[in-house]
């Protein structure tokens, strides 16, 4: 790369120039700044021209700029970024506020709060607060006042109507059960805007940043809810000047103020009129009229939390000829000890039991059961299981505690409780072996999930002794199903693996943990260590070395992959002889092949080739025609990496004979052909070499294998550096660079 002069004034010969005088490596500037490295190499490079501001001040903060010199670089930074079309015809009339969903913007907003009224002065609060350049508005206050509801209501409502899309996550920064990872909450903000599954980075920074230039040039609304502290919220607000950001949290968020210039909304409970009235709108003027002192009454038992009125409301409305003061005497005897500083708690509670009261038995005794779950959202399959019912009577269910307000549909067939409801909930009694059920039904999904996402694998496993096998399983159509459904349930899975290991159900721990392979292999990145850790742990407390074996391997490979290679030999070892004293050669003949990846990985070519010679054998004995071709693959590999052409060369050809399913992509095809074409290069054969790596750039460009791609194309520009070659090579490392 030739850089460029100083007289070159473009942002990327500015940024050169001014690292170069600090003293600064790249590596340095981009940890002191908090970009990746390669994005600042593009940036200098001149391949990024237009960085957003967040970006450049960032930049000039790390470089210790002069206040003439920020505003240089980011006048550079302006000139290249790319301009919005000039409009040649008259504007079309302003959007409804239901346009984003008639022109196919994603829109990820729950629906609009039913029964919502008042909150006049706040409403126009936050109009006022989301005006502006990249305005972000913090809606802060207690638990239970209704500050997703406020929001919910104005998105809806909003004039503006953000004609490229709406995007929703709740944080779950008060949850106990736990907070979404942030690249799961990018993944989906991605996915919501058009980028494909597999061109989204596995790395959160890099997902975030990819998440900034898509928002860069568009009209969004971010609804960021329930945030924890503003660390939570930075890596997911957008870039783009004309988006705006509303978070919403129980804390002021001060780092944000500080940081982004965001604009607080606060929100406190209901005033007795306003309670009144939101009573009025679910229950209907006519019956609140009919008894206002009452009605008054009820607002201010309930402390003005819209939740617990809600609730009573609710409760009110299934019950159309119980009176509003029978209802107030009841409420009444339930909270008399309390005060309003209680009502977050035992004030709710109360208003919960007596709405539970009016609900049929087996509704009621599936509420208490869902006090049981140890996830976040349940789907018919999984009611059931904790009820112990079949899903089409748990589902009739679970849509009555909807209407009741005590359950939200997030998404179709899927269902989530409010944080306190969900507190009352396990303060029922469920009986003793609800978790057990609720877990194995995880189990047999996941079993049948591995099926239809990893056809012609062997089972993980089998059941535990005491299985209680559900009424009913999810089926899988294909893969796509069973990847929707691990990515769906992966937080709630890890969740059950928590609360089985702390009921000590070692059986049923470390074979949920198992059954997360397919989803680890393809999100190796996503600190999965410390829960199988735990499935190691597990296994061993439950004396099965069957599972202590596979789970350790599986361990031993993604250290590997994090670059704790010392740490992944001891666990593969141990793997490989666990599984060898437990007779089971796939699960032998799998570490393996994962432990000599350390190995060669270290420089220790030959260990690897040994162990990965062992591994066929093993697997040719257990007729694993699969695990057979995937000992051969790495076999060829180690054998290139030595040099040693003849033999790569012929074991690449053997395992590419087992190819019984080319229409479909497949990685280990891809890497067979890399190495057949380096072994032919090395043996001479350079037309033959040079058509084998071409084959295997191809079909990597055709699956979306941009890592294969760029390895292949790499080799292939070492000896025929053609025009073609090398648009094709660095086309591949740029979708390769913004994926990761």
């Amino acid at each position: 790369m030739a850089w460029r002069t100083p007289a070159d004034r473009s942002f990327g010969a500015q940024l050169y120039a001014l690292r170069r005088r600090t003293g600064l490596s790249q590596e340095g500037l981009a940890h002191a700044a908090g970009v990746s490295v390669r994005a600042l190499a593009y940036l200098e490079q001149g391949r990024s021209r237009g960085p957003q501001r967040r970006t450049v001040q960032a930049l000039v903060t790390a470089l210790g700029l002069s206040r003439a010199e920020a505003g240089e670089l980011e006048h550079a930074a302006s000139l290249g970024r790319p301009r919005p079309a000039r409009k040649t015809a008259a504007p079309p009339p302003a959007a409804a506020p239901d346009a984003v969903g008639r022109t196919g913007a994603p829109d990820l907003l729950p629906r609009a709060p039913r029964g919502f009224h008042g909150r006049t002065a706040e409403l126009a609060a936050l109009a006022r607060a989301t005006a502006g350049e990249a305005p972000v508005c913090l809606v802060v206050g207690p638990a239970g006042v209704g500050k997703t509801a406020l929001v919910l209501h104005w998105a809806h409502h909003d004039p503006a109507g953000r004609a490229d899309g709406r995007l929703y996550a709740d944080l779950r920064g008060f949850s106990d059960t736990g907070e979404p990872a942030l690249i799961e909450v990018l993944r989906e903000f991605l996915l919501a805007l058009g980028m494909p599954h597999s061109r989204i980075p596995e790395s959160a920074n890099g997902a975030s940043a990819l998440f900034r230039s898509l928002a860069a040039d568009r009209r969004l609304l971010v609804v960021l809810d329930n945030a924890r502290d503003s660390e939570q919220v930075r890596p997911l607000l957008p870039g783009g000047d004309r988006c705006v950001t509303v978070v919403t949290s129980r804390h002021r968020l001060p780092g944000l103020i500080v940081t982004d210039a965001a604009r607080s909304v606060a929100v406190d409970v209901l005033g007795p009129q306003d309670g009144t009235m939101l009573l009025a709108g679910i229950l209907g003027t006519e019956r609140v009229h009919a008894e206002p002192a009452a009605a008054l009454r009820l607002a201010e038992l309930c402390g003005g939390l819209p939740l617990a009125l809600r609730v009573a409301a609710a409760r009110l409305t299934q019950r159309p000829h119980w009176s509003l003061g029978a209802m107030a005497a009841e409420l009444s005897d339930r909270t008399r000890r309390l005060s309003l500083l209680d009502l977050e708690d035992t004030g709710v509670r109360a208003a919960l039991h007596l709405t539970l009261q009016q609900l049929p038995e087996h509704v009621s005794r599936l509420f208490a059961h869902l006090g049981r779950h140890p996830g976040t959202h349940v789907d018919r399959y999984t009611a059931a299981a904790l009820a112990d019912t079949d899903p089409a009577a748990a589902e009739t269910a679970l849509e009555r505690l909807a209407v009741a307000h005590l359950l939200t549909e997030t998404a179709p067939g899927r269902w989530a409780m409010h944080d306190l409801v969900r507190l009352y909930a396990r303060s029922l009694g469920a009986g003793p072996d609800a978790l057990k059920r609720v877990l194995d039904h995880y189990i047999a999904t996941a079993v049948g999930a591995v099926a239809a996402a990893e056809p012609g694998n062997e089972e993980c496993f089998p059941p535990p002794a005491d299985f209680l096998p559900p009424a009913a399983v999810r089926e899988f159509g294909d893969r796509s199903a069973a990847v929707a459904w691990y990515a769906a349930e992966k937080n709630d899975l890890v969740l059950a693996v928590a609360a089985a290991h702390a009921a000590a159900l070692h059986s049923r721990t470390w074979r949920i943990v198992l059954a997360l392979w397919p989803l680890i292999v393809w999100r190796v990145r996503d600190g999965w260590v410390p829960l199988l850790q735990t499935g190691v742990a597990a296994a061993r407390a439950d004396a099965d070395q069957h599972g202590e074996s596979r789970v350790l391997n599986v361990l031993g490979w993604v250290l590997i992959e994090e670059g704790r290679t010392p740490e992944a030999l001891t666990h593969l070892g141990a793997a490989s002889a666990l599984a060898a004293r437990a007779g089971d050669a796939t699960a032998e003949a799998n570490a393996l092949i994962v432990l000599a990846m350390a190995q060669g990985s270290l420089g220790r070519l030959d260990e690897a080739a040994e162990g990965c010679e062992r591994a066929v054998e093993l697997a040719r004995k257990a007729d694993d025609r699969t695990m057979e071709r995937l000992a051969m693959q790495h076999l060829a590999r180690h054998r290139a990496d030595a040099g040693k052409w003849h033999q790569a060369l012929a074991t690449a050809t053997r395992a590419l004979a087992f190819d019984d399913r080319p229409d479909t992509a497949d990685v280990p095809r891809i890497l067979l052909l890399m190495v057949r074409g380096e072994a032919l290069l090395g043996l001479g054969n350079k037309a033959e070499g040079i058509t084998q790596l071409d084959l295997a750039a191809r079909e990597a460009e055709s699956s979306g294998y941009e890592d294969g791609a760029v390895r292949a194309l790499g080799a292939l520009l070492r000896v025929s550096a053609t025009p073609d070659v090398r648009a094709r090579y660095d086309a591949a490392l740029a979708r390769f660079c913004q994926d990761g």
